[in-house]
């Protein structure tokens, strides 16, 4: 895309150094049509060969074809270089809004992600937590299976002692 701006700002200034061409040329023409129109001036006053004289008016006509068409090209061009300068512009503008919907994305996606660090150190913490439960609560439950097995066996023992006292008796 940049490519693209920078291919269009090159042709709007070979369009620019084209119209300044153009003006220069047409400040010239006018310049020598000045000059002719002296020269005319002075040659309707000192007339000696009418055939100069249409010659010279010749001339003059054709300067003021040339010149007419030099403003109708230089007025294309110019409108050549609106058109330019207007697409330059609206892709310039379009650049920028692409840009900014991106900034706009990304910070989204910034943030999403930063709650998202968050989310997870906070269930890194519970998780962290449980198992702190989990393993003193399997302590105790191991205690409690250790006493519940003296427990059995003191009382297989003594049960054992019983029979034995009861068949003795």
């Amino acid at each position: 895309m940049e490519a693209d701006f920078s291919e269009m700002r090159n042709e709007l200034q070979s369009w620019d150094a084209l119209w300044r061409r153009i003006q220069l040329e047409c400040q010239q023409l006018h310049a020598e049509l000045l000059k002719m129109r002296e020269y005319e001036d002075m040659h309707a006053i000192q007339i000696k060969h009418q055939s100069s004289c249409v010659q010279f008016a010749e001339q003059l006509q054709n300067k003021n074809t040339e010149l007419l068409l030099l403003a109708q090209s230089q007025e294309h061009q110019r409108e050549e270089l609106n058109k330019i300068r207007n697409h330059i512009y609206r892709e310039e503008q379009s650049h920028r809004s692409e840009q900014e919907r991106m900034k706009t994305e990304i910070s989204d996606l910034t943030e999403e992600l930063h709650q998202k660090e968050i989310t997870i150190a906070t269930i890194m913490e519970k998780a962290s937590l449980l198992e702190r439960q989990l393993k003193m609560e399997v302590e105790i439950k191991d205690k409690l299976l250790a006493k519940q097995q003296l427990l059995d066996f003191r009382y297989k023992v003594i049960k054992s002692e019983n029979m034995h006292l009861k068949e003795m008796v």
